[in-house]
């Protein structure tokens, strides 16, 4: 297992230093799921929420989240990211929504932050707009599913 990068030789925080890193293309992608009531989904689908589209601001929400990960997370840097796909999928049989987000730059450093982040706002957009008839919606399972490039290469979670 590698050493941890976020301190330096002195146990202390800092950023790491990216600046003789190679620029590649990066992309990552993550999931999460809000499992809610059925009756909840049913309203969301059915587009029946007097708070509007909840998947759609939910996307964007999440979109625009991608674009502030650096301003979330201490230690992470600031991204120009080319490209953030985020996909809202209901599964009415399991009464839940599956999220998966894709961030992509051309960069010295991940996206893997971009895209945990814009999983976890969009469905936090899903539990805010709907928590006036279910407080009991639950997150989880949110983890990513893949990154390429880089020095380390590519990753994908083995199921």
């Amino acid at each position: 297992m590698n050493t941890l990068t976020h301190f330096n030789d002195a146990g202390e925080a800092h950023m790491v230093d990216v600046g003789n890193k190679a620029i590649t293309k990066r992309r990552a992608v993550a999931e999460g799921y809000i499992e809610m009531a059925a009756e909840t989904l049913a309203l969301v689908l059915a587009g029946g929420h007097k708070k509007g589209d909840v998947l759609g601001i939910a996307r964007i929400a999440g979109i625009m989240a991608s674009k502030r990960t650096a301003d979330l997370i201490p230690l992470c840097h600031p991204i120009a990211l080319t490209h953030v796909e985020v996909v809202l999928e209901p599964e009415p049989e399991r009464h839940r929504v599956r999220c998966e987000a894709t961030a992509e730059t051309l960069g010295v450093t991940g996206v893997e932050m971009e895209a945990l982040t814009a999983t976890q706002v969009a469905l936090l957009t899903i539990y805010d707009m709907c928590k006036a008839v279910d407080r009991g919606m639950t997150l989880n399972g949110v983890r990513l599913l893949e990154k390429t490039g880089g020095k380390s290469g590519s990753w994908t979670r083995q199921p």
